[in-house]
């Protein structure tokens, strides 16, 4: 099992926090952000920020706001 880089755990980290990741590479995120405190913040700072945006009510977007998100995600892979 390869130890994983920074750059590959911040380009993990939304598969990761979505419990999207195989078993494998989920354990390698995982001793990866134990030894790094760099990435232990950066993961934690992912996680609070998703929870927090998505307590956020659409209603409190601007409508150009909501346009612009809609317009950012409209081709995301679902």
């Amino acid at each position: 099992m390869a130890d994983l880089t920074c750059q590959e755990v911040v380009e993990l980290v939304t598969a990761y926090l979505d419990d999207a990741l195989d078993e494998d590479t989920a354990q390698r995120v995982e001793q990866h952000v134990a030894l790094c405190p760099g990435c232990e913040t950066y993961v934690e700072q992912i996680r609070v920020t998703v929870s927090l945006v998505g307590e956020l009510p659409v209603e409190a977007l601007s409508e150009e706001a909501q346009a612009t998100l809609l317009e950012a995600f409209r081709d995301f892979p679902r």
